[in-house]
């Protein structure tokens, strides 16, 4: 394979799953995962951040596989004590996780930028490579419904995604920037691929799109722009995709997804079920397995992210110009 850097842009469980794989079968320190920022809140006084934090468990070896979110060999005390004492308890802080919340905010009431606090971590995790958000400033999706606008986690997590979306909001998005570590990422000169991990596209991915600055830095980067449909067989594999698509008016379909990102992705990687799907792109696709069940189908489908980007880098390049 050819070497270089590798950008990934991902929400939380379906994109770290593709980002382990990356991170598996390239070298140390060659993958920065950008992380969707609009899952973060302010909860009981803390700053979760629960994609970012997805992404990180994942490639420290400590999510729980089990949930796939938060990590493994959990204890709860705490929610138990602040059940009895009439605690908010719809969203679970286990001890452990527990303990990355309180010294992520306690740095960041201490005036450090969110990014390097989430480098640091992940360096004292061993993790050899960047986990960065998006962006240092806050970034907030809301969820309008019939019923009104809601913030994002109480849509997800205590009202488990029942009501209907009409649309999406990204708050600060406008006042925000891409952090200088996904900006170094992005003009990389050895910058191998952008790939736009199977996250869902409404509120894990449009959330960094919404940075200004971003969309302009990922086309400025020079590097093919891959995505990973979310959608196999006409359904998502996790979590409310699906359900927002239709809600939204859409045709639940790997087509319905390349409209979604307008063109602006350079080339897809659909499952091996929808390989009649192919025809109806605008732009290169390639079959593969995207179904990421055990280590060795994430390590399978991030080798076929690189090959393909390794491919179009060859027919773009210098040598297919001059009919090479």
């Amino acid at each position: 394979m050819t070497p270089g850097t590798v950008v990934a842009l991902s929400g939380g469980i379906g994109g770290a799953r593709l980002a382990l794989g990356l991170y598996r079968v390239l070298p140390p320190g060659v993958l920065t995962v950008v992380c969707n920022p609009g899952d973060d809140f302010d909860h009981l006084g803390l700053r979760i951040c629960p994609d970012a934090d997805t992404v990180l468990y994942t490639l420290a070896g400590l999510a729980n596989p089990e949930a796939g979110w938060g990590r493994a060999g959990e204890t709860w005390t705490f929610m138990k004590v602040l059940a009895g004492l009439g605690g908010e308890t719809w969203f679970q802080l286990g001890d452990g996780d527990l303990a990355l919340h309180v010294e992520r905010t306690r740095r960041l009431t201490g005036g450090e930028p969110l990014s390097r606090i989430a480098a640091d971590i992940a360096r004292r995790l061993g993790v050899c490579a960047r986990v960065v958000p998006a962006c240092d400033a806050a970034v907030r999706t809301v969820v309008r419904t019939p019923g009104g606008r809601m913030a994002f986690q109480h849509y997800f997590v205590r009202d488990r995604c029942e009501p209907v979306v009409t649309g999406f909001e990204f708050e600060g998005a406008e006042e925000a920037r891409p952090c200088r570590a996904v900006l170094e990422a992005l003009a990389d000169d050895s910058l191998r691929c952008v790939v736009v991990c199977p996250s869902n596209p409404f509120i894990s991915i449009d959330p960094i799109l919404a940075v200004p600055g971003m969309m302009a830095a990922i086309r400025a980067a020079g590097a093919p722009v891959i995505g990973v449909s979310p959608i196999i067989g006409g359904a998502a594999v996790k979590g409310p995709t699906a359900k927002m698509m239709r809600e939204l008016g859409l045709e639940v379909s790997n087509r319905a997804i390349e409209r979604h990102y307008q063109k602006w992705i350079d080339a897809w990687i659909i499952d091996s079920t929808d390989a009649a799907d192919a025809a109806r792109f605008s732009r290169p696709v390639r079959i593969a397995p995207t179904l990421m069940r055990t280590k060795a189908d994430k390590d399978a489908l991030a080798r076929a992210v690189l090959e393909f980007a390794d491919e179009l880098r060859a027919r773009t390049g210098p040598a297919a110009d001059n009919g090479a």
